[in-house]
């Protein structure tokens, strides 16, 4: 299945290839202040790819805070944070947020709370490698 998402602008747009087709799109709302202040609710397919399409880049903003282990990828035209992604031992990884998508049957996406604060920066980015999308391409240009 072949997810397209963007932020409210389309200056950050993403598609994500989900193999195989998803019965269900498990969807963590993180409850970190940033994610609760934002309505951050995120997935990945860890045996997918990505592909991030940025048309203008000067109109992202990347913000980090706590561990500094992830990059949100704030569009600063419309607000919207589409993508965060983690580089691990040389490797990109990547969550999108399904507030993103577009095109997709919502009663496929089942939302849980997730709460990561308690972990340490080894185990958050082990996590993150056992469950983020590890094929991730980021493209600048027109759809």
């Amino acid at each position: 299945m072949l997810i397209h998402g963007q932020c409210h602008c389309g200056n950050i747009a993403f598609f994500l290839t989900w193999e195989p087709d998803p019965s269900e799109i498990p969807a963590r709302a993180c409850d970190c202040s940033f994610c609760t202040k934002h309505g951050g609710v995120w997935t990945s397919c860890p045996s997918g790819s990505l592909k991030v399409v940025v048309r203008e880049p000067l109109f992202v903003s990347p913000y980090t805070f706590g561990t500094e282990t992830a990059v949100f990828h704030t569009c600063t035209r419309c607000g919207v944070v589409p993508v965060v992604t983690s580089q691990i031992d040389g490797r990109l990884y990547a969550v999108v947020s399904v507030n993103a998508f577009e095109h997709v049957d919502p009663s496929l996406i089942r939302r849980v709370t997730g709460s990561f604060g308690d972990e340490n920066k080894a185990s958050r980015l082990a996590r993150r490698q056992r469950h983020w999308i590890a094929d991730v391409e980021f493209v600048e240009g027109a759809l």
